[in-house]
């Protein structure tokens, strides 16, 4: 449905975008993440017609942005970088332009205003002028004119930002209820919301693609992917360290400074709790006081065991979301094998 063909796009000396190829088809929601001025952005106003690139095409459901641009156009719904609107209109004057702009009038125009302010949500700011609304109105305003005319492409660049948890929450809905009839790419810097919409993701940096594939293909490839970090007490103590290398499924030890960021790879929903309370008492047996009281990752207490059950053949896979702590003077991560 959309194919992007060795798009490069420099400016002077600068080169933006250099090589991008890839494929979307239908039903698939693409997460488009980078740095800023990684290329995201252009690459997308390349794909939409808005920027004509150095080299290289976008082929739109068969028509080419190049040579065709108005038939390929006709597929897209495109959300720009900030959601540019005409600050002077009401959205619902705006939308009512837009309409006409793609080809419907009278109650047909009106069908279509009526479904979006309904699927977006912005019934009660339809008569304030967009220079009025809040940053994440005037996104929700953005979003609602790429759906008008119901494409089988949808560009939309950072479509949750200025929005509340809520309103996050329910634009993901939307997106995750189109995307089977529609090509979707959405370009982000919330990897929580890759996890939740895309069923694929890019990452582009310095203009060209580092890596491709499903979100949990691209965090295998992280270092801390299936790492665990622990406070304990006596954690500078060599033998620490060993006895946590010589567990069943400790691929790797490493110390962690108390000042770098608490952030990665935290126990799987499901098993977190039991697993936590495992590595605990692994720890504890002879490295943290009988019956200390620690702190995991959701706040709750617990207190570290000076028995130590077996892990039995195989550790179990560590994964996503959240991180057991035994808090104490010194820090470690493993990772699983």
């Amino acid at each position: 449905m959309l194919e992007i063909r060795h798009l490069v796009k420099s400016f002077g000396p600068l080169m933006a975008v250099d090589d991008v190829s890839f494929t979307v088809p239908q039903g698939e929601v693409l997460g488009f993440l980078g740095p800023n001025g990684a290329g995201k952005s252009t690459t997308m106003k390349m794909i939409t017609g808005f920027l004509a690139p150095t080299a290289g095409t976008a082929i739109i459901c068969g028509d080419d942005i190049a040579t065709q641009p108005i038939a390929a156009k006709r597929h897209i719904g495109y959300l720009p970088e900030g959601a540019p609107a005409y600050p002077d209109m009401t959205p619902a004057d705006f939308l009512d332009f837009i309409a006409h702009i793609r080809g419907f009038s009278g109650s047909e125009a009106k069908r279509r205003i009526g479904r979006v302010v309904e699927m977006i949500r912005i019934a009660e700011v339809m008569h304030q002028p967009i220079e009025t609304l809040s940053k994440g109105y005037r996104r929700r305003v953005g979003v609602a004119q790429a759906l008008l005319h119901d494409p089988d492409v949808l560009i939309l660049d950072e479509p949750t930002d200025g929005l509340d948890p809520n309103q996050k929450y329910e634009m993901r809905k939307i997106i995750t209820a189109m995307r089977p009839g529609k090509a979707i790419i959405i370009s982000t810097h919330l990897l929580e919301e890759v996890e939740a919409v895309c069923s694929r993701a890019i990452i582009i940096a310095h203009g060209r693609v580092l890596a491709d594939g499903t979100p949990a293909q691209l965090a295998q490839r992280s270092r801390h992917h299936n790492a665990v970090r622990l406070s304990m007490a006596d954690g500078s103590d060599p033998n620490v360290r060993a006895e946590m290398a010589a567990l069943p499924g400790v691929a790797a030890v490493e110390p962690v400074s108390d000042a770098e960021p608490r952030t990665g790879p935290w126990l799987d929903d499901h098993r977190s709790a039991g697993r936590a309370r495992a590595a605990r008492r692994c720890i504890s047996r002879d490295h943290c006081s009988p019956a200390r009281t620690t702190r995991d990752r959701r706040g709750r207490l617990t207190r570290c065991a000076t028995s130590s059950p077996s892990f039995g053949a195989s550790w179990p896979a560590i994964s996503r979301r959240r991180s057991p702590t035994c808090s104490s003077s010194s820090s470690w991560s493993w990772r699983g094998r």
